[in-house]
């Protein structure tokens, strides 16, 4: 079991409360975990990634095990610790200013 925590306004948008627990197959990568999430809520897709490309959306940020991976490929294994479900999958909106 995955578990994926969202920003407040994500889970506003899904009507999520709390940490999302997703199943999902083998190999556990930020793709899978994405089409996962997007697939049981709907209303998250195009969020997080862009419709065509699938990159990640600007201001939008993807940690694991107090690492940021925002910039890994999607493709590549989670952390084990999110693959047993130790630890969460965060998707974090980031902030910018000046």
């Amino acid at each position: 079991m995955i578990r994926v925590i969202l920003p407040a306004h994500l889970r506003a948008l899904a009507h999520i409360d709390g940490e999302v627990q997703l199943d999902v197959a083998p190999p556990i990568t930020q793709r899978a975990v994405l089409d996962a999430l997007e697939s049981l809520h709907p209303t998250l897709a195009g969020t997080m990634r862009d419709h065509v490309t699938q990159c990640r959306r600007p201001f939008v940020r993807f940690y694991a095990c107090q690492e940021d991976l925002s910039n890994e490929s999607p493709d590549d294994d989670l952390p084990d610790a999110v693959a047993a479900g130790t630890e969460p999958y965060l998707i974090v909106g980031a902030m910018a200013g000046g």
